[in-house]
């Protein structure tokens, strides 16, 4: 299918200061990623975007600390962009943001 059509994406904010395996990192993004999709799965653009399944794009970022995560949230939050912050439990540590899917 060669056709143009505007690209659904989902942002991914994983904290690079951790110092834990790339299993349990990519578990952090994995968590937050499907409860950002989960907690708005009535949403139009979230059903496009998994109808397509094969085709889902996702941009990972990296985020230095703690205190950039929470900002980069209190941001999201002023312009209404939905998103999830995602704390690990039973840790009460804060990993990682991903944004609503969004074109």
């Amino acid at each position: 299918m060669n056709e143009e059509k505007d690209q659904i994406v989902q942002y991914i904010l994983l904290r690079s200061d951790l110092k834990w395996n790339y299993g349990s990192l990519i578990a952090q993004a994995c968590h937050a990623s499907t409860a950002a999709i989960v907690e708005n799965i009535n949403d139009d653009v979230v059903a496009n975007y998994t109808e397509d399944i094969d085709n889902m794009r996702k941009v990972v970022l990296s985020c230095p600390d703690e205190a950039v995560l929470k900002s980069v949230s209190l941001e999201l939050n002023s312009n209404n962009i939905p998103h999830k912050f995602w704390i690990e439990k039973p840790e009460g540590i804060p990993t990682c943001i991903a944004t609503m899917v969004s074109y």
